[in-house]
């Protein structure tokens, strides 16, 4: 991995002195050094790649200054609209360097849902005429983003740097986690399903809570045709869950949502409120953090959810949930007044070590979970 208290000197001696992005493991060293080391006026964590782009854009008009913006490459679908009808140059010509971390490098062996974005990265980028480099050595790095920051000057729009594995975060992530009374996510999973049984569809957001659901299923020996794991598209599950709420409407539509996943495309909460769907929780597992890239701050427990759901249209407790015996309660509750409802539930950080790896196949989970729907 690069050293990082060389190359921030060194991309601030370049002009570089404002960043925005969303987190990502591949860059989860560069984005912690953002967190811990540029104030507030340098640094914006966004809720989403097209957010960041928005506000890179708006930074540069107010200075003439070149923002950085930070992404995993599966974010570059949420940048796209304002990379193409905003910064680029026969629109706005905004200058901005893209640092997109390369999951699903054809190179090395990734999961399933990085494969066709991995493969496509370098294309998106031609077909969107935004020049690249292959950030793939610590020794060129530096000499890369100044390559970066004079191409963008000079063309006046967007330039990428693509970074591979262990370049801009260790090889393995290091976190520590605070002692808290709270619960983790597969306590609360589980308080979940012991209230609503294998009668119930129950959809896990992008991230560790798949496996945790995936694991809480088999513990509970239910059938795994009860479940849905959104192993992408991060913070469209609610929209997915409205989907499922609205074909399906005898079945009670558990949405296991993950808070920085939920802020990322709030709208779709004013969208559930619109069609309320009586058959659909909305719960969101709100530990504060953006944990699988991680552990960078989230907006999660800085605004109130709460107060959001009631505002669109649900129904909720107008609190948070920090207890075990309180989410049962109110989880019983909820299902029997048949309302779309919200729950905010304050989850403690930190991820099982032995956490078993998720091992399905997509397709065949899919068509499992269509059949059990039709019952």
């Amino acid at each position: 991995m690069v050293e990082l208290q060389k190359l921030f000197p060194a991309l601030h001696g370049m002009g570089l002195n404002f960043f925005t992005g969303v987190p990502d493991s591949l860059l989860n060293d560069f984005c912690l050094y953002l967190v811990n080391n540029m104030p507030n006026n340098q640094h914006v964590m966004a809720a989403n790649e097209g957010n960041a782009i928005g506000i890179a854009a708006g930074y540069h008009m107010a200075t003439g200054e070149i923002p950085v913006v930070y992404m995993q490459n599966s974010g570059i679908g949420n940048a796209t609209n304002p990379l193409l009808s905003l910064t680029h140059k026969d629109v706005y010509s905004i200058p901005l360097i893209l640092v997109i971390g390369w999951r699903g490098d054809p190179a090395i062996q990734d999961h399933a849902q990085h494969k066709k974005q991995g493969e496509l990265t370098p294309v998106l980028m031609k077909d969107m005429d935004i020049p690249y480099e292959i950030l793939d050595s610590d020794d060129t790095v530096i000499e890369q983003f100044a390559w970066a920051a004079e191409q963008a000057k000079k063309s006046n729009s967007p330039v990428a740097l693509i970074v591979k594995k262990a370049i801009l975060t260790q090889k393995e992530k290091k976190q520590e986690y605070a002692d808290s009374p709270l619960m983790n996510r597969e306590e609360a999973i589980s308080a979940v399903l012991d209230v609503l049984g294998n009668d119930a569809i129950y959809l896990a957001t992008t991230g560790r809570a798949t496996r945790e659901l995936h694991e809480q299923i088999m513990q509970h020996g239910y059938d795994y045709g009860i479940e849905f794991l959104n192993v992408g598209a991060m913070g469209h599950l609610s929209s997915i869950g409205l989907g499922l709420a609205m074909g399906a409407p005898d079945k009670k539509i558990v949405v296991f949502d993950g808070d920085a996943a939920a802020v990322m495309h709030m709208g779709s909460f004013a969208t559930n409120g619109r069609y309320q769907p009586t058959n659909l929780i909305h719960i969101v597992l709100n530990n504060g953090v953006n944990e699988s890239v991680g552990g960078q701050k989230s907006s999660g427990q800085i605004i109130d959810l709460t107060t959001v759901a009631n505002g669109c249209g649900y129904l909720t407790l107008n609190k948070p949930v920090e207890s075990k015996e309180e989410l049962k309660n109110i989880v019983k509750r909820l299902a029997e007044d048949n309302h779309l409802s919200f729950i905010d539930v304050h989850v403690r950080q930190g991820i099982r070590k032995d956490l078993p790896g998720l091992k399905i196949e997509h397709q065949v989970a899919k068509q499992s979970l269509m059949s059990n729907l039709k019952k």
